[in-house]
């Protein structure tokens, strides 16, 4: 497959990851599904992982993906396909910004689930904290019961922020695979098969 080709895929992948992660980050402004005020909502959401990281600045290398296929960038010193090399070329910059993107994502969502969710605790005085320290809920789920409120904030906030964690982790592996496809085709042309016979041709 060609360079271009193959960016167009990874271009058509990310789409609906973004999708999914600026969901899940819209979801977690609603623990447990219920409406609260900001102050009760768990720090790290604010953070916008999903929808700044893993939406917003994913939306950019995704559309020029996307664009590579179709790429009609004139050629120059004589060689038609420069215009396309360096179109890859420019392309792992967009590749990189993706990684930081999907990279913030990941450390919000980590720093989450290892930290819990902040909710109502009841015990001689009804305060709302985070009752969980260095991710000890994760393994022991009778835990859980320390948060009264909301209800199922704990499996609320665990599930999104780790479907935020993998699709973060997904992210970064396209956008490193378009590095390194970027590079072959600005060293190969749009493809590697045949770039002899393209650069041969003046």
């Amino acid at each position: 497959m060609c360079s271009g080709g193959f960016a167009k895929c990874l271009g058509i992948s990310l789409m609906p990851l973004s999708v999914v992660c600026v969901l899940c980050n819209i979801l977690l402004f609603f623990p447990g599904g219920k409406t609260l005020d900001s102050q009760f909502i768990s720090e790290e959401v604010w953070y916008f992982g999903g929808i700044l990281g893993s939406g917003v600045l994913m939306i950019f290398p995704a559309l020029v993906f996307l664009g590579l296929k179709n790429n009609d960038c004139c050629g120059c010193c004589g060689n038609e396909s420069c215009g396309r090399r360096f179109a890859m070329l420019s392309s792992i910059l967009f590749a990189a910004i993706g990684v930081i993107g999907a990279g913030y994502s990941v450390v919000v969502s980590g720093v989450a689930i290892n930290r819990g969710p902040q909710c109502l605790v009841v015990t001689n005085t009804s305060m709302w904290t985070y009752p969980f320290s260095d991710g000890d809920y994760l393994s022991n789920s009778a835990l859980w019961s320390r948060c009264e409120e909301p209800v199922g904030v704990v499996s609320w906030n665990l599930s999104l922020f780790s479907v935020l964690l993998v699709m973060g982790l997904i992210q970064m592996a396209l956008c490193g695979v378009q590095v390194v496809n970027g590079l072959l085709g600005a060293l190969c042309g749009d493809c590697c098969g045949c770039c002899g016979g393209s650069d041969g041709a003046v």
